[in-house]
This record gives C-alpha cells, structure tokens and sequence, in this order.
C-alpha cells in the first residue's frame, strides 16, 4: 500500500541535474494538489543580501516579485528581506493578513560535501538560523532549501564565502519552479471551478 504524500521523503535534486526545474515543478505542483482552494499561499523567503550564501531567499524574492502573480503574496526580497531582526514581526503581520494561510518556507542552508548545490522541497518548515545556532521560529506549512556550502565548521565564514554563481542559478531554477507550480495550480483550480459551474446548470 502506497504510503500518503505527506509521508514521502523530501525531494533532493542536484541544481545540475538535467530536468531540473521539471523533476521540482512536479513535485511542488503534487504538494498544492492537496491544499484547499480557500488557504492563500504566501510565500516567505528567508535571508540578507550582506552574505552570499545567505542570499539565496533575497534572490527568489526579487524574481517572483518581477512575475507579479496574483496567486501568492511574497515576503522577503532583495529591496525587503526577511531576516533574524524581522522574522518575529513577519510572521505575526502574516497571520494577522491572512486566515489559515498556505505558507512556503524557502531559505539557504548549509550540509555536507556531496550535498552542495542540491535543492530540497518537502513537508514541514524551514528552520532558520539552526546552521548557525541562531534560535529563530520555524517557518512554513511546506520548504524550499538551497544547500549553498558545507556545514559544521565556522558557518559565517562559510556562508560569506559562497559563490555568487552557484547561489544565482539556484535561486533562478527555484523561482521558475515555484512560480510555475503555483500558476499550474491556480489553472487547475479554476477549471475545476468552470467544470462544477457547468455541471450546475
């Protein structure tokens, strides 16, 4: 017997792999199958532009704000982002804004050698800070993680020291993924909407 999604281990994808941006809008878009059409979907990206692997959620947030869809509402951006300083007073506005919202955790972290560079897509929330022992609340009904660089070992050194390259095409190739998975999502709603509107008259 197949175990339910919400059990299935997270998907962990190599940013090279090729298909990439296919193998995470797949999945994504399974994951939004299961939310009810009333919860909005917010999108919380975690990070600063002061470091380079912590800019990661910055990133996203600029190119889905440049999308400009009505389907999600976006926190954290290179011009806003959403950081330790902010994240408290972000997470109150959004559950002051929004009734029962769908949140979308998306942040860097930092894991092992052969991990770098894999993004990973899953039940459950970011948990930022936790790479560099900072206590932070957890954020997110579902996250989107970038591994950046290796962790264990001087993580703020390591985080400044990410290269640009590697955390633009992540933040690219999530963008696109997320950004699409949701626009499938709202399309199949809606024509679900049109079919129970017709079948009523």
């Amino acid at each position: 017997m197949k175990l339910p999604f919400m059990k299935e281990t997270p998907l962990k994808v190599p940013y090279s792999t090729v298909n990439v941006t296919g193998l995470l809008i797949n999945r994504l878009t399974t994951m939004l199958e299961q939310l009810s059409d009333s919860r909005p979907i917010v999108i919380v990206c975690v990070g600063t532009d002061r470091s380079t692997g912590d800019a990661l959620g910055p990133l996203i947030g600029a190119s889905l704000s440049k999308y400009g869809c009505p389907h999600f509402t976006l926190y954290g951006t290179l011009e806003e982002p959403v950081h330790a300083m902010n994240l408290d007073d972000t997470l109150t506005e959004i559950n002051r804004r929004f009734h029962n919202p769908f949140v979308i955790g998306i942040d860097a972290c930092l894991g092992q050698v052969s991990s770098v560079g894999c993004i990973q897509v899953g039940f459950g929330p970011v948990r930022p800070g936790a790479g560099v022992n900072k206590e932070l609340p957890p954020v997110g009904d579902i996250h989107i993680t970038g591994i950046v660089n290796v962790g264990g070992f001087m993580e703020y050194f390591v985080l400044q020291n990410t290269r640009l390259h590697l955390v633009i095409k992540m933040a690219d190739i999530i963008s696109l993924s997320l950004f699409t998975a949701i626009s499938n999502h709202a399309q199949l709603s809606s024509t679900k909407d049109q079919t129970a509107a017709a079948d009523l008259h």
